[in-house]
């Protein structure tokens, strides 16, 4: 009898310990194979850029499976936060622009919490990210669209301070109405238009890097359109190195050839940079910008570019932004105020300044 007891007790153990082991077996890798092989892919169908991903895998297969899942998700944001484009069975943004003053529309969760982090940092900044700009951002495209189509630069034009005034009346964050309860968005002016770029790509890459993180992608460096985020580590424990490119180099496309002026420890951060000189149009020998100082309607004119660094890629988009239609003094006291947060600056006489805690990131190069 006691034999018995005996073997049925031993068997419970074993099973019992079975079943932790594959327990612990089921639950997802968190950190990288010192064996894993590098694997890269290209998307441009999202933002209108190009997306690099470089991701470290056990296969080919998972690899295909994680990229087919993450590429699933950007194109969902990218339909979502689109401002000039309908899609079938989708409200977006461009949905609740064309029902300013009309009604409420009913929008994806994925919608109003962007829209909830984009208020937020109005706040932060004190107005220098304003995603209720579009009515003024929309005179900037216009002008912007035509003097790309001619190939000469003779007939470009700016728009006048009226025209801008005009439109910067129909800019009030508060008309943006959002209930929570409801799930819809109601711009309380007719002439409203909302503008995300500031907020939109770098909220859809942290959600999306979230996302794959979740499904078991724990070694990842996402760029889309130069908004980068970086997923734990490269094998053996090396960090993910990112290159703050040179505003100043007359390379547009990044590469191994581009002149840096820093590169930084990315593990689990996010770099996002705001710059003048990618997306501009010239008149009279003068290049005008795309983004907007909300205070004088025109082209921000303190630096030539701002990078953010910090974990999340939202946040970080945000700050480029606001903190380009800044003042340096300003801008770095803000920058010194939030945690875990640091700023590059590149000031419009060619000098490199940087918040306190940025140097701690950085990587010597040779």
């Amino acid at each position: 009898m006691r034999r018995t007891k005996r073997l049925l007790a031993a068997l419970a153990c074993l099973g019992l310990c079975l079943g932790l082991l594959a327990g612990c077996s089921s639950q997802p890798k968190t950190t990288v194979s010192d064996n894993a092989q590098r694997f890269t892919a290209y998307y441009f169908d999202v933002f209108d850029t190009m997306t690099q991903v470089i991701a470290y895998c056990d296969s080919q297969a998972e690899f295909d499976e994680q990229m087919d899942a993450l590429h699933q998700d950007l194109v969902a944001y990218h339909q979502l936060y689109d401002i000039y484009n309908d899609y079938d069975g989708i409200n977006n943004i461009k949905t609740i622009n064309d029902n300013a003053g009309v009604a409420p529309v009913k929008v994806d969760q994925r919608i109003i919490d962007m829209l909830d982090e984009a208020i937020r940092l109005y706040d932060t900044t004190g107005g220098k990210l304003n995603i209720a700009m579009g009515s003024v951002l929309a005179i900037w495209h216009d002008y912007r669209e035509a003097a790309e189509a001619d190939p000469s630069d003779e007939d470009n034009a700016l728009p006048t301070q009226a025209e801008l005034e005009a439109a910067a009346q129909h800019c009030d964050i508060n008309d943006i109405i959002i209930d929570h309860q409801a799930g819809t968005v109601y711009l309380a002016d007719p002439e409203m238009r909302l503008d995300v770029g500031s907020v939109g790509k770098g909220y859809a890459v942290e959600q999306v890097c979230r996302a794959a993180q979740a499904r078991g992608l724990i070694s990842a460096s996402v760029s889309v359109g130069g908004n980068l985020r970086s997923i734990g580590s490269k094998p053996k424990g090396q960090p993910w190195e990112s290159g703050i490119a040179s505003p100043w180099s007359d390379q547009l496309i990044y590469n191994s050839q581009t002149s840096l002026i820093a590169v930084v420890d990315s593990d689990d951060r996010a770099v996002v940079t705001s710059g003048d000189y990618q997306r501009y149009y010239t008149v009279d020998g003068v290049r005008y910008h795309h983004i907007i100082d909300p205070d004088t309607l025109w082209p921000a004119d303190y630096f030539t570019a701002v990078t953010i660094l910090c974990s999340d890629s939202g946040l970080a988009d945000c700050l480029s932004t606001g903190v380009f239609c800044m003042p340096l003094e300003e801008g770095m006291a803000l920058i010194e105020s939030l945690d875990g947060v640091e700023a590059l600056w590149c000031t419009k006489d060619g000098q490199v300044v940087t918040s306190s805690g940025f140097a701690q990131y950085q990587i010597e190069t040779e």
